[in-house]
C-alpha cells in the first residue's frame, strides 16, 4: 500500500506539469491583456510598459519558462486585474469554494445512496419509478437554469433565502442543494443498479436463510458490496463538483474560486486563472488518489501490487 501511494505521488508529476502547459497555452490563445486591463486611450508607451512590467513582452518561451520555475516555487505571479500575489487570492477565497462543495456532497451522499438502496430494494413499485423518474430530471436539468428557478421560486417569490451572497447558513441552502440536484441524481442511479446486482447474489441469500434481519442484510451486507462502484463515482464526480461551482458560484454571486476564476477570465488574467487551474486538477487527483485507497479499507480482498 505503501510503495502504491508513493507511486501515485510521482506520477502526479508529469500531470502537473501537462496541467502546466496546457493552461498556460489557453490563457494565451484568449489574447492580449492589455487591450482590457488598459484604458482605450491608453498610449503606446504606457501599453508597452504594462507589458514589461509583468513579462508579456518576452518570447512565448521565456515566458514558458518562467512560469514553470515560478510556479514550481507555488509564485504564480501577481494578478493583472487586482495587482495581488494570484495564489493568495485563490487561496483566500477557497474556503467559500470548500464550504459550497463540502456541503453539496454532503446532501448528495446523505439523499442520494439512501434513495438508492430503497429504489433498489422496492424494485418496480411507485417508489421506484418516482426515484428513477426524479434521477433522470436531475441529470437532464442544467444546473445554472435549477439555480435561476430556485431564486425565482424560493428568494423572490416566497421569501425563505437569500438570493445571492454568503455569510450565513440561509445563504448556503440555495446553492448547495442547487450543485448536488444532478449528484444525487446520479448517486441514486448508480446505487440502485449495483444494489440490484448485489440483493440477488448467493450470500446475500445465505444471510436471509441464516435469519439475519432485512435491514441488516441490505444496508450492511449488500450496501457494502456495492458501495465500490458508487464510491469511484463520488471521487469522480469531485471534477464536476469544481466545474460546476464555477457556475454555481456566478449565479449565485457566491465569493468563491469559481467566481473569481469567471471573472480573471473575462479579464485575461493569466496569473489567477493558471493558479485555479492547477489547484483545481491537483485537488480532483489527490482526491481519486485517497477513493482508491478506500476501496482496500472497504473490501480487503483488494491489494495493491
Amino acid at each position: 500500500m505503501l510503495r502504491y501511494f508513493i507511486r501515485r505521488l510521482v506520477l502526479t508529476i508529469p500531470v502537473a506539469i501537462g496541467i502546466l502547459v496546457i493552461s498556460f497555452m489557453l490563457t494565451r490563445l484568449s489574447g492580449d491583456p492589455t487591450d482590457l486591463l488598459l484604458p482605450p486611450d491608453a498610449t503606446d508607451s504606457a501599453r508597452e510598459a504594462f507589458r514589461r512590467n509583468y513579462g508579456l513582452d518576452q518570447p512565448l518561451l521565456t515566458q514558458f519558462g518562467s512560469f514553470v520555475v515560478n510556479a514550481m516555487r507555488g509564485d504564480f505571479g501577481d494578478s493583472l486585474r487586482f495587482h495581488e500575489p494570484a495564489m493568495s487570492l485563490v487561496m483566500d477565497r477557497m474556503g467559500a469554494t470548500l464550504e459550497l462543495a463540502v456541503a453539496a456532497m454532503a446532501l448528495a451522499i446523505l439523499i442520494g445512496i439512501p434513495t438508492g438502496v430503497v429504489a433498489a430494494y422496492k424494485r418496480n413499485t411507485p417508489v421506484d419509478i418516482s426515484v428513477r423518474g426524479i434521477s433522470l430530471l436531475g441529470q437532464a436539468m442544467p444546473s445554472f437554469y435549477l439555480g435561476i428557478l430556485s431564486i425565482i421560486v424560493f428568494s423572490v417569490w416566497l421569501g425563505w433565502f437569500p438570493s445571492s451572497g454568503r455569510g450565513t447558513w440561509w445563504h448556503l441552502v440555495l446553492p448547495a442543494i442547487t450543485l448536488s440536484f444532478q449528484l444525487v441524481a446520479l448517486i441514486a442511479r448508480v446505487t440502485r443498479s449495483c444494489m440490484l446486482d448485489v440483493l440477488g447474489q448467493d450470500y446475500i441469500r445465505t444471510a436471509r436463510a441464516k435469519g439475519l434481519g432485512e435491514s441488516r442484510v441490505v444496508w450492511l451486507h449488500a450496501l457494502r458490496n456495492a458501495f465500490i462502484p458508487v464510491l469511484t463515482v463520488l471521487g469522480l464526480q469531485v471534477g464536476f463538483l469544481l466545474g460546476g461551482v464555477v457556475v454555481i458560484e456566478t449565479v449565485f454571486s457566491w465569493p468563491g474560486v469559481g467566481r473569481l476564476a469567471v471573472q480573471a477570465i473575462y479579464a485575461r488574467d493569466f496569473p489567477v486563472v493558471q493558479a485555479v487551474v492547477l489547484l483545481f486538477a491537483m485537488i480532483f487527483v489527490f482526491v481519486n488518489l485517497i477513493v482508491d485507497l478506500l476501496y482496500a479499507a472497504i473490501d480487503p480482498r483488494i491489494r495493491y501490487s
